[in-house]
């Protein structure tokens, strides 16, 4: 029989980043507060979402209630990259990237960290943009999974394929 393992990835679901982007939008057409600013969320891309507004002020508020509507969907801000609003023309643009996979500096991070701080006899292997742990023990593999949480990554988790 083959060593217990589980995947360590980083998945946003992309229909849930939809539900929450329509709730914004929604929102920001109805506020008092954003009536007459020309506030705006919108996808702008495939893992691109585009805020508009008349000022700085108002495409950060935009943010904030896409950051809300987020929330309540249970998916992690770490997943979201936003960038400083820019100028252009007359209106203020922002842009926000959805982070999807683990990227190679990270996965090496995490993989040095399963090294060197988790249980004797435990691999991590990196595959892509995810990274499978194995070891002799289902316990050893907990204890990672529990140690990973515990550390403050700037990249959601999740713990997949738990064999």
């Amino acid at each position: 029989m083959a060593d217990p393992s589980f995947d360590i990835v980083s998945k946003v679901d992309r229909q849930e980043v939809d539900n929450a982007l329509n709730q914004s939008s929604k929102e920001v057409g109805q506020r008092y507060d954003f009536r007459g600013t020309d506030a705006s969320i919108a996808w702008s891309g495939d893992e691109t979402i585009l805020i508009k507004a008349n000022s700085e002020e108002r495409a950060k508020a935009v943010l904030e209630v896409l950051r809300e509507k987020l929330v309540k969907r249970q998916i992690s801000l770490k997943s979201i990259d936003a960038k400083d609003p820019i100028a252009s023309g007359k209106e203020f643009r922002l842009t926000v990237d959805i982070r999807n996979g683990i990227s190679d500096d990270k996965a090496k991070e995490i993989s040095k960290i399963i090294r060197t701080e988790g249980p004797k006899g435990i691999q991590a292997q990196i595959q892509g943009d995810q990274l499978r742990v194995s070891g002799k023990k289902r316990d050893d593999l907990q204890a990672v999974i529990a140690l990973l949480k515990g550390k403050d990554l700037d990249v959601a988790l999740q713990f997949t394929n738990y064999r």
